[in-house]
């Protein structure tokens, strides 16, 4: 018994465990938040409605992808490998900044005129305009560089704080079915608020002076940073390009019940995709240590984490009328069918994620690019083809089979890496 209470000890104090359950908290916040807000606008504004707002915010995530610019995962490396150096971060930090403002700028102009030029969009301009504000609190998001530093806590602070202000003004301001153009307004307001109080926090404690900012320092960051903002620009066409599809192709009602399944899926993706984020700049830094490290640390966490996942998902397929029945009471059959089979788009998402981590930590990033545009592609084509011929259920499956052609093409990749490291 003496010898499990220190075991226990030990790992309680472990910094990474510490860290995780930190972070967990945080994001099981930022997870929880829509389950108990989406029922609510369902109800108040329908689910035609919703759909619209999902569309809109699809629309505006996708974007989110210019202003961070790749910041996400080469500004989290630069910040990783360089911590034991103040100078190098607050160079860092103040020239990434600087970009994200300057392409923050040019994206809030060219889609400006994108709304009022193109008739679907000027149909529903007000919608389109006030999800814009999650641009700006996207620019403050300092994650990135928190990450970098591994400072957790702050990240969990500002997720809590962000979510709570959206929760709180969806509850207080959308009351009819007309308001539901409010709804992505104030997830804008709770990321400038909670993104905006960290980002001067940072800007204090490291004393950044954007004063300093050299043109050169701003154009090599934009230069070196195309191949992986490019292939982040594939990744999120991936991830948002169904429901904006649907919404295309189909109607608002369809575009909702997709969201609906979408909505408790995406739990388990922005879950992987945050896991991701966690473990990527320890992987980093032990993996430029020891591959040996890196690889077992690799293993030791993301083997955890697939069998988490294998059992929340059987959680789901065995929970699904009730699951639906809570989002959209009613007649839930084809939306339950619909959930039963994207159970398995988290699952293989659980093999491909962490495989995107050593594929880009042994710096094959070439290689990512390549594959992740061809496959981006490939999903969007295939999707066009096949929803007016199966509907959703075949958007479902071509994101699964996605997912599995993306595990053969990284595992080949690296197996020679894996094996080396051992």
């Amino acid at each position: 018994m003496p010898m499990i209470t220190r075991t226990l000890n030990r790992f309680f104090r472990d910094k990474p465990v510490q860290n995780l359950a930190v972070y967990g908290v945080g994001q099981a916040f930022n997870l929880i938040t829509p389950l108990l807000v989406i029922p609510y606008i369902i109800s108040v504004c329908g689910l035609a409605n919703y759909g619209k707002a999902a569309i809109g915010m699809a629309m505006v995530f996708f974007l989110m992808v210019f202003v961070d610019y790749g910041s996400d995962i080469s500004g989290v490396r630069a910040v990783s490998t360089n911590r034991e150096n103040p100078v190098a971060i607050r160079k860092i930090a103040v020239t990434t900044f600087t970009a994200k403002f300057l392409l923050l700028l040019v994206i809030l102009a060219l889609i400006s005129i994108l709304f009022v030029t193109v008739p679907y969009f000027r149909h529903e301009s007000k919608l389109f305009f006030l999800g814009l504000p999650i641009l700006v609190g996207q620019f403050l998001n300092p994650t990135w560089f928190l990450q970098g530093i591994e400072n957790f806590k702050q990240i969990t602070l500002v997720n809590i704080l962000s979510k709570l202000v959206y929760l709180g003004g969806v509850l207080c301001c959308v009351t009819e079915p007309s308001d539901f153009i409010y709804i992505n307004l104030w997830w804008g307001i709770g990321m400038i608020t909670a993104n905006g109080i960290s980002f001067l926090y940072i800007v204090k404690c490291f004393n950044l002076q954007f004063s300093e900012v050299r043109k050169s320092d701003v154009k090599e960051h934009i230069v070196t940073g195309f191949p992986i903002f490019s292939s982040q620009i594939f990744v999120a066409m991936q991830l948002y390009s169904p429901l904006i599809l649907i919404g295309f192709l189909t109607n608002g009602a369809l575009a909702g019940a997709y969201r609906v399944v979408d909505q408790v899926i995406v739990i388990f993706k922005t879950y992987l995709l945050l896991f991701f984020n966690f473990a990527f700049p320890r992987v980093c830094y032990l993996l430029g240590g020891n591959p040996a490290d890196g690889t077992r640390f690799w293993l030791l966490y993301n083997g955890g984490n697939f069998i988490f996942i294998v059992m929340a998902m059987t959680g789901v397929f065995c929970f699904a009328d009730e699951i639906v029945n809570y989002f959209h009471p009613g007649d839930p059959v084809v939306i339950v069918r619909l959930l039963r089979i994207a159970v398995w788009i988290p699952l293989v998402m659980a093999v491909s994620v962490p495989l995107k981590q050593l594929v880009l930590g042994f710096s094959f990033n070439r290689f990512y690019v390549n594959v992740t545009i061809a496959l981006a592609l490939l999903n969007v084509f295939a999707i066009a083809i096949i929803l007016p011929i199966m509907g959703i259920e075949g958007v479902i499956y071509c994101l699964i089979s996605i997912e599995v052609v993306t595990i053969i093409l990284f595992y080949l990749k690296i197996k020679n890496k894996l094996f080396l490291a051992r």
